[in-house]
């Protein structure tokens, strides 16, 4: 008698009864994976610091700090808090729980809402991590003072170097610019007049970005598998060095002043009267967790069918948030110190973006001792910061194609993923010509704005009004088990009402005007990036059967083989899901759940 086997739909072990087409193995899938087909996350550590990589970055080192200050200092974090709850949590949670559910990257995740399944995609933040490479390095005033009987009006450099001394209220500060804002102007990005002067491609930019984009093929070359291994390094040495920076802050002096100016007693309730305030929060949030760009979708589908994707959520976020106050006292407390050496207020020293990351800091840096080496160590931050989030964006892409041609990825992973690293380098070289800086303003301006903005809340409609929010909160009760109605109360009243509410809201670089053309562009850009959904959605209504209303309803169903993504985790809800082989594409199953036939 041979040995007895159970049925496919009661076993999850290797021999799996998926959506798979295919027994064949390759780098991305090991033994001990729940799913055979597309792989899992070795351990549950991966997964969350993959997460965090990809949701810390550089807008929270570089942004998050200075908004505070500007919009009341610690008042500002009331609101911050409301909004991560309201809204960021929210879709947050959504997209895990998403992912996850379905075991499916972010354009086959919508075989939930076949109507919605346009693909919205951007390569524009590695082009940003060409620029950590190179380090910034130092403040010009004058002023009255007596030589030789005479009063004299003088450098401070001058002054200093002959030993005078500048006649009280005479110094003056001149409205120029800092060495570090030269260097990063003139030498880094050897930038142009404007966008209308492209200039050449400046070679070490170039070089710098080839080699970011060697690091990115390297560390996913296997996928997860590789990629969840290399963010133990990345996404935890920042928050060594943010440390590092922290501590050395705080023994300067003036520190104190720069903490106060950032979240101490300067801090101005009064301000939350202004909607302004409140605005920047839920901008913050928003792009500061990265909804809506696909990565949280993708790197959660390689997640086991009953991983707990509610408190990663809330670990995630939580971790996020923390990040960026944390953050903002390295930050603060060496602006502080260079305020005091300056005798300027700190606020004539604080500033924003790239203006904080290549100029305000690295000048405040530079007045150390050993200045190279916390410049190095700041640098180095910023790269692994954006690698981290660009090992997701590159994950997001393979995920996308290994969902619609799974053999294909089984046999060409590696070449695959490399021919994606060199096809976004050589989209990237716009970006490192000597008008580059402005190509990444009005990419990040556009294709980072109103086109996510719209996706975000494409996605919450689609989830919560047309596919049925208590039906998707049942679809999550299948993975982490059932909660009770007063659990829910809180996902459904963010979900139905408050944050599709919070949802619904021409560029400069500095004072550098943008040319008529170049808004136009941008404009294309973020049509470019939209237009694919009701695209999509007009070819699914073509080619659907029955009336115009009938072939509307059937978009608005999910398709036939919707579901969990093993057999064995589909239960009596899902126990009507069809395989690939054997679908027809609008051969959907109703609303209600009733079991599908096949003519």
């Amino acid at each position: 008698m041979g040995m007895l086997s159970l049925p496919g739909f009661l076993s999850c072990g290797k021999k799996k009864v998926g959506m798979g087409l295919s027994n064949e193995k390759d780098a991305h899938v090991s033994d001990n994976d729940e799913n055979s087909d597309r792989g899992n996350w070795s351990n549950k550590a991966d997964y969350l610091l993959s997460m965090v990589g990809y949701a810390v970055g550089l807008g929270n080192v570089w942004r998050f700090p200075y908004l505070t200050y500007q919009n009341g200092g610690g008042a500002f974090l009331i609101p911050y808090t409301l909004m991560l709850a309201l809204a960021g949590l929210p879709l947050f949670f959504m997209e895990c729980s998403l992912g996850q559910f379905a075991s499916l990257g972010p354009i086959s995740i919508w075989r939930i809402l076949p109507l919605f399944q346009g693909w919205l995609a951007s390569f524009f933040q590695s082009l940003l991590v060409s620029f950590f490479f190179l380090a910034v390095f130092l403040s010009v005033k004058d002023c009255n003072a007596t030589l030789d009987g005479q009063i004299i009006h003088a450098n401070y450099s001058f002054i200093t170097s002959n030993n005078l001394t500048c006649i009280n209220d005479t110094i003056n500060y001149k409205p120029v610019q800092f060495p570090s804002e030269q260097y990063w102007n003139k030498v880094a990005l050897q930038r142009s007049s404007g966008l209308d002067e492209t200039g050449n491609v400046v070679w070490y930019l170039a070089l710098c970005l080839l080699l970011s984009w060697m690091i990115v093929g390297a560390a996913l070359f296997k996928g997860i598998k590789s990629s969840g291994k290399v963010v133990y390094f990345t996404a935890l040495f920042p928050y060594v060095i943010l440390l590092i920076l922290l501590v050395r802050g705080a023994t300067l002096e003036g520190a104190l002043d720069g903490i106060e100016y950032y979240i101490g007693k300067q801090s101005n309730i009064t301000k939350l009267m202004e909607a302004e305030v409140w605005k920047d929060a839920a901008t913050q949030i928003f792009y500061s967790l990265s909804v809506a760009w696909g990565g949280l979708v993708a790197l959660s589908s390689y997640n086991k069918f009953h991983n707990n994707c509610y408190s990663d959520a809330i670990f995630v976020c939580v971790t996020n948030c923390l990040t960026s106050v944390f953050a903002g006292f390295a930050i603060f407390s060496v602006l502080g110190h260079m305020a005091f050496v300056l005798k300027r207020p700190v606020s004539e020293v604080v500033d924003s973006g790239f203006d904080l990351a290549f100029v305000a800091y690295p000048e405040a840096l530079s007045k150390l001792p050993v200045s190279p080496l916390w410049s190095f160590l700041f640098f180095f931050m910023l790269l692994l910061l954006g690698l981290d989030s660009q090992f997701a964006t590159i994950e997001t892409l393979t995920t996308t194609i290994q969902d619609i041609y799974p053999k294909m990825m089984k046999k060409l992973r590696i070449p695959i993923t490399l021919g994606v690293c060199v096809l976004l380098f050589f989209l990237g070289l716009i970006c490192v010509t000597q008008a580059g800086i402005y190509w990444v303003n009005l990419i990040d301006h556009f294709c980072a704005g109103w086109g996510i903005l719209f996706a975000a809340v494409l996605e919450i409609i689609g989830i919560v009004y047309i596919y049925g929010g208590n039906r998707f909160i049942e679809d999550i009760e299948m993975m982490i088990g059932k909660k009770s109605c007063f659990f829910w109360m809180w996902w459904r009243m963010c979900w139905f009402f408050i944050t599709p509410v919070l949802l619904v809201p021409a560029p400069t670089y500095g004072s550098v005007p943008y040319p008529t053309w170049g808004t136009a562009v941008g404009w294309c850009m973020i049509i470019f990036c939209v237009i694919w959904i009701p695209i999509v959605a007009v070819v699914k209504v073509l080619k659907a059967e029955g009336n115009i209303f009938q072939r509307i309803a059937s978009c608005c169903r999910p398709t036939a083989n919707w579901g969990p993504y093993l057999e064995c985790h589909r239960g009596e809800r899902y126990s009507h899901v069809v395989t690939p082989k054997k679908e027809k594409e609008h051969e959907i199953p109703t609303v209600s759940g009733f079991t599908y036939f096949r003519e």
